[in-house]
C-alpha cells in the first residue's frame, strides 16, 4: 500500500505509462540505462495503475502455496466453506505436516471457473426476467 505522500507521484507514473509508444526504462546509479522487458512492463503498469487508485496491491508467484485463512482470504470466504472445497475435491492441496495448504495457480484456477459459471448464471436469469417482461424499458 502506498503511503499518502507517494500519491502525487504515483499518479504521475501511471500517466506517463499510459501514453502511447512509452518505453520505460530503469536508470541505474552509474547512469546504467536498462530497457524494461514488455512483460515486466505490462506488470508494472498494472501495478502502478492499482496503486494510483489507493488499492493495495500483493504479488504472488504462480507456484506460491498459500495456507488456508490466505487462501480463503484471496476468494474472500470463510476457512471452514474453504476447507469444505478442497475436502470435496473442487481445490486441489498438498498435505505439509498436519497442514493443508493451496497452490496458488490451483486457487486462480478454481476462481476465475466460479467467476465464469456465475456470470454465465446472472446472464441465464437476466434472460428468463426479460422474457417474462420483469423489465420495462424507459424509450
Amino acid at each position: 500500500m502506498a503511503q499518502e505522500r507517494e500519491a502525487p507521484d504515483i499518479r504521475e507514473i501511471d500517466r506517463l505509462l499510459k501514453i502511447k509508444d512509452f518505453q520505460a526504462r530503469l536508470v541505474g546509479a552509474n547512469g546504467e540505462v536498462i530497457t524494461i522487458p514488455d512483460s515486466v512492463y505490462q506488470v508494472l503498469c498494472q501495478v502502478v495503475h492499482a496503486m494510483a487508485l489507493g488499492q493495495a496491491i500483493s504479488i504472488v508467484p504462480q507456484e506460491q502455496e498459500l495456507s488456508t485463512q490466505q487462501a480463503a482470504d484471496f476468494l474472500n470466504v470463510s476457512r471452514p466453506y474453504l476447507i469444505k472445497l478442497l475436502e470435496q475435491g473442487e481445490i486441489p492441496y498438498i498435505t505439509v505436516g498436519t497442514h493443508r495448504r493451496v497452490r496458488f495457480k490451483d486457487l486462480k484456477k478454481y476462481k476465475e471457473h466460479r467467476d465464469n459459471k456465475r456470470s454465465q448464471s446472472l446472464q441465464e436469469l437476466i434472460e428468463i426476467s426479460e422474457e417474462a417482461g420483469l423489465y420495462e424499458y424507459d424509450e
